[in-house]
């Protein structure tokens, strides 16, 4: 048996080993993975990570009600900070920056029986030009934008932004828009 100080240490070499792999990776390959900060968090929670297959939603009033809801509730709950350069994901965070608003209304929503695969975390960037994570859900209207910069929910061609990847088929499988 592994000592808690050896298991840290193996813990810390195959950590090492996949950001040196990842850094050796061409960028087009690269762009098609999940963030960092999203691989850690799946680690953590396989259950919330599972793949689902892509599918889309009926845009009733009803979705489009919940969506509201979701968005106007999370954004209040949650209090803007940055990782500071950490890449750390939560669904449950009482601060924190994009994702964490993301994969907090991903939770909520699946919690009320919207299919995880309809929702996707897509990067952009915001018109500052800094990167940016919002939630995207599929319907069978167009692709509806969840994001903790607007109250409102729009369509993902009148929130202004320019996909750069985005998540398909499940959390951890990502394909570049460009």
């Amino acid at each position: 048996m592994l000592s808690g100080q050896a298991l840290h240490k193996g813990s810390a070499v195959v950590a090492l080993m996949f950001l040196c792999l990842t850094a050796a990776t061409p960028s087009a390959a690269r762009e098609s993975r999940p963030p960092l900060g999203l691989q850690l968090y799946c680690l953590q929670h396989k259950g919330a990570c599972s793949n689902a297959a892509a599918t889309s939603i009926l845009a009733s009033a009803e979705l489009v009600s919940l969506l509201k809801s979701v968005n106007r509730r999370v954004n209040s709950a949650i209090q803007p900070r940055s990782d500071g350069g950490a890449d750390s994901w939560s669904a449950n965070a009482s601060a924190g920056d994009c994702e964490d608003y993301v994969m907090a209304k991903r939770q909520h929503l699946i919690a009320k029986g919207v299919p995880a695969g309809a929702l996707h975390i897509a990067y952009t960037t915001t018109r500052s030009g800094e990167g940016h994570a919002i939630l995207v859900v599929q319907t069978d209207a167009g692709r509806l934008v969840l994001d903790n910069l607007v109250s409102e929910v729009k369509s993902l061609d009148a929130s202004g932004y320019r996909v750069q990847r985005m998540s398909s088929g499940g959390l951890l499988q990502w394909v570049s828009q460009n």
